[in-house]
């Protein structure tokens, strides 16, 4: 017995073919024998397809075993040999006979083969003869695993759909659709397809069911379903078919979201896609950061190069996740073979059923190593032989290439990665830039018009205005370039009966364009099938409609600069002063004087304010002529001073009004308001059609929009208009009154001096950039649009596109006719000074009843009541003058005791 690793066996000599094997062993075992290193051999059954010579996984055993014989520090005392069987696909019968073949040289460890059928088949005779069965693909396992002999270094399918499910979770997909392309994937999505009752997740299952992977026309009813999150199970050479599909479908654009559940994703060549803005992400298992990796992907990718021609659709010298699992594989039998001592090897007959009795012990050993791969940490469960506890990177394919964005642990879940110190100062043009966006407009003065050139423009030099320079705008902030397109149909986008889209948010929502840079009104329902960057411009609608014809001066336009109840006050005025001014001139004594100044003795008297002379003074100072009357009196003066001052405000007044009413024209618009336009039926108004004028009317609750909106659907014909041009031609020429945004009446009336806006504004809204649902650029253009108002830019563009020749300066505040409210207090005043007057008439009455008191002791009632009764006698202005001997035959109202008793003291001197 030779020391170390031992073959036995028992042949019998019936056959050639065994007399063959027995020579062969003899050979082997002096060799073994005499060398002073122990020699482990290991088989692989590798099945093969047309196409190839030699499959990966079979380099990938080579090439593992070549390098640990080449580096002894793994296995110092042992040399590693193999023994390799190819078989057909799906030929399980083949397999059996294979894999007894290799036993009976006597190996440790059986590799391969990749397909069920064939595995069982391995699998029921690795585990009859107690020898271990490594499997590097997926295999689903049933129910009840007797396979107390297989190991799969393939990451656990459940923990795999954990992995998928956390990712959605990530991403906040609320809807997605599945594809697989055979019946294992539906194994594999069990975590995610249970996921919907929790998650409020929507999901949809189709299956790839052409041979000749034709994904066509799947992905044209994918396309015009508008499902842009998409789940691919399928091995990496149907995903490199399907990417070339994608392509040739226009579905490489930054809309979509495919994610591809191979671990292979990473080895596709990706390099076509990488600047289209596609969002593609996929797992990969290989640890890329680990030095030790690379070095051995350079060694593999340097023999790659020089043997066969790779596969096509995958990067050229790059190791497929099978092939590096099978080289972990490889690795793993070595370390667990170093811990195995006296430890022999026998020669297993299929037919014996006798198995091998170190089988056991080197399965736990084989259990319990661990090793640090090419597909990261690798440990196994001791009951079931899977793995455990390994990582996944997550990937995301980006313009310098897939990038590790995240890392999946099978315990820990997902942990996100931090970017790069160079990717934390880059700005928001970075994902912009260089990137070609299609951009739909719409005709609108000011926002976008054909240029007026000697020259043919080609491209979008054909085009200026308000929204061109906002796209340069963004364009130099984001570093993007665009290509303008007019949208097809004319119009800005809304529903029809039938809940269908048309304009430009129908382009939007069919991908047809990325951006609408237009005065496109951001509105509740188009908000709910397009996105809206941040209003680069605010406004509301109103009413355009021709000024109003001017009203000339009229025959008694004189009358105009005061109200009718002016003039009224004006007249009672004149006519209450006159009758206090002849009141007063009559009761006040001072207003009498002798006619016959040559008389002094004459006992006549006369007053000149007859009733007829008061009304002539009055109106007199109101034509501002004057009389020959004047007052004489103190109260009558006060009255005539206080009319006069009255008279002063007023004429003024009436003066200063007039030039301004007989030099402005009155403007006599027939509505005045929203509400004027619902109350009547003679003036036709409307809005252009299917835009966010006609959505409001037509989605409005208020009585009176309602109101409008019958009158408008009514007579859709004649109402709507098809464009704003169209709308503006039509308000010139009848009686038509168009509902627009108010930001086109400001820019049309600078430009149309007939045209002018009527009433305020009926709502407020904003224009913004419109984009497609999920668009990556709404955020970016949001930010810029901040700064360039923030800049001051926005508004500056605006009074560049908007201003123009101008109107005639006119005074919009017509001249309106003077109120009580405007030159009340000057009646104030004057009924102030009536009662003044009157109450120094009657001062003036006391005083020189007085003064004839210093003749007569007293004045009596009769006499007084007599001379009142004379003095106010309106036709005439002459009586006598009061006799002094009157009081004595009367009697006494007014006694003055001083004066009498100085009269009686008079009286007692002269008796003395």
């Amino acid at each position: 017995m030779c020391r170390g690793l031992t073959v036995s066996g028992e042949f019998s000599w019936k056959t050639m073919e065994q007399r063959k094997r027995l020579i062969c062993y003899i050979f082997f075992a002096a060799e073994f024998c005499l060398s002073s290193t122990q020699v482990l051999r290991i088989g692989g059954i590798f099945e093969t397809r047309e196409s190839e010579l030699v499959s990966a996984d079979e380099l990938a055993f080579k090439f593992a075993v070549n390098n640990i014989n080449r580096n002894k520090t793994l296995m110092p005392n042992i040399t590693l040999t193999y023994d390799i069987q190819r078989i057909n696909v799906f030929d399980g019968f083949e397999a059996s006979r294979r894999v007894c073949d290799q036993l009976a040289l006597g190996v440790v460890a059986v590799f391969g083969p990749s397909h069920s059928s064939s595995v069982s088949a391995v699998q029921s005779i690795c585990n009859a003869l107690e020898v271990p069965h490594i499997q590097t693909r997926w295999k689903h396992p049933s129910v009840d695993n007797k396979d107390t002999f297989f190991i799969n270094l393939y990451p656990e399918y459940t923990a795999i759909a954990r992995a998928i499910l956390d990712v959605v979770t990530f991403f906040k997909w609320k809807k997605l659709t599945m594809i697989y392309e055979d019946s294992t994937g539906l194994m594999r999505m069990q975590e995610l397809i249970k996921a919907p009752a929790k998650l409020n997740l929507k999901i949809k299952i189709r299956q790839l069911t052409s041979s000749n992977l034709d994904a066509r026309p799947l992905l044209k009813e994918l396309k015009k379903d508008k499902e842009f999150f998409i789940i691919f199970d399928c091995s990496y050479r149907t995903a490199s078919e399907l990417l070339k599909q994608l392509s040739s479908m226009g579905m490489m654009t930054e809309y979509y979201h495919f994610f591809f559940t191979t671990l292979d994703l990473f080895a596709l060549d990706l390099d076509p896609y990488r600047y289209s803005g596609v969002n593609m992400t996929g797992f990969r298992l290989l640890n890329f950061d680990d030095p030790w990796v690379a070095s051995t992907m350079d060694k593999w990718a340097t023999d790659r190069l020089q043997g066969p021609k790779q596969e096509s659709g995958l990067t050229d010298g790059v190791m497929t996740t099978d092939a590096a699992l099978m080289y972990d594989a490889v690795y793993m039998v070595a370390v667990a073979s170093q811990r195995a001592t006296q430890m022999t090897v026998s020669s297993l007959q299929c037919h014996r059923h006798k198995p091998w009795r170190f089988g056991p012990r080197f399965m736990n050993l084989f259990k319990e190593a661990q090793w640090d791969g090419l597909t990261g940490h690798i440990m196994l469960n001791k009951t079931d032989g899977l793995r455990r506890n390994f990582d996944l990177d997550i990937i995301s394919l980006q313009e310098d290439g897939s990038t590790r964005v995240a890392v999946w642990n099978s315990y820990k879940g997902m942990t996100l990665m931090e970017k790069p110190n160079r990717d934390k100062n880059n700005n928001v043009t970075d994902s912009m830039a260089n990137r070609t966006l299609i951009v739909t407009t719409i005709q609108e003065n000011p926002y976008v018009m054909i240029k007026k050139s000697d020259k043919e423009l080609v491209g979008n030099e054909r085009y200026e205005g308000y929204c061109m320079d906002l796209l340069k705008e963004l364009s130099n902030i984001l570093g993007f370039t665009y290509e303008v397109r007019l949208v097809g149909d004319g119009k800005y986008g809304a529903q029809n009966d039938k809940g269908e889209w048309n304009g430009m948010v129908r382009e939007l929502i069919d991908h047809v364009a990325d951006l609408a840079v237009a005065p496109l009104t951001i509105t509740y329902v188009r908000e709910k099938v397009i996105d809206f960057s941040k209003p680069f411009m605010t406004l509301g609608i109103s009413i355009l409609y021709r000024k109003p014809n001017g009203t000339n001066p009229g025959v008694f336009s004189f009358l105009n600069p005061l109200s009718p109840d002016i003039w009224m006050y004006v007249l009672l005025a004149c006519t209450g002063v006159s009758c206090v001014l002849f009141v007063i001139a009559r009761f006040t004594p001072y207003e009498w004087y002798n006619p016959h100044s040559c008389n002094p003795s004459s006992s006549l008297v006369q007053n000149n304010f007859t009733l007829l002379n008061s009304f002539w003074f009055g109106i007199g100072a109101l034509m501002r002529q004057g009389s020959e009357l004047m007052p004489k009196a103190l109260s009558t003066r006060i009255l005539g001073g206080i009319w006069w001052f009255f008279t002063l405000i007023i004429i003024s007044s009436y003066t200063a009004n007039l030039a301004a009413f007989l030099t402005v024209e009155r403007m006599d618009a027939p509505i005045d308001s929203a509400d004027d336009l619902a109350k009547q039926t003679r003036i036709e108004y409307g809005s252009v059609r299917d835009g966010s004028t006609m959505t409001f009317f037509k989605k409005s609750k208020i009585s009176t929009y309602e109101k409008m909106w019958a009158f408008m659907s009514s007579r859709k014909n004649t109402a709507l208009v098809k464009n704003n041009k169209q709308g503006i031609t039509r308000v010139l020429t009848t009686d038509y009154a168009m509902l627009m945004e108010s930001t086109s009446i400001e820019y049309i009336s600078q430009r149309n001096c007939n045209l002018t806006q009527i009433g305020g504004l009926i709502d407020s809204k904003g224009y913004g950039v419109g984009t497609p649902i999920g668009s990556p650029y709404r955020d970016k253009i949001t930010i810029a649009i901040l700064q360039l108002q923030e800049d001051g830019k926005l508004h500056m563009m605006k009074e560049k596109w908007w201003r123009g020749n101008g109107c005639p300066e006119e005074d919009n505040k017509e001249a309106s006719a003077l109120g009580v409210e405007n030159i009340g207090g000057i009646f104030i005043v004057l009924a102030a000074g009536l009662v003044l007057s009157v109450f120094v008439a009657i001062g003036e009455f006391i005083y020189k009843a007085r003064r004839n008191a210093d003749i007569e002791e007293c004045v009596s009632f009769t006499a007084v009541m007599e001379e009142l009764g004379i003095s106010l006698q309106c036709y005439k202005g002459i009586r006598r003058r009061s006799r002094q001997h009157s009081a004595a035959r009367s009697p006494c109202i007014l006694c003055q005791p001083k004066r009498a008793a100085r009269r009686e003291g008079g009286r007692r001197d002269s008796s003395t």
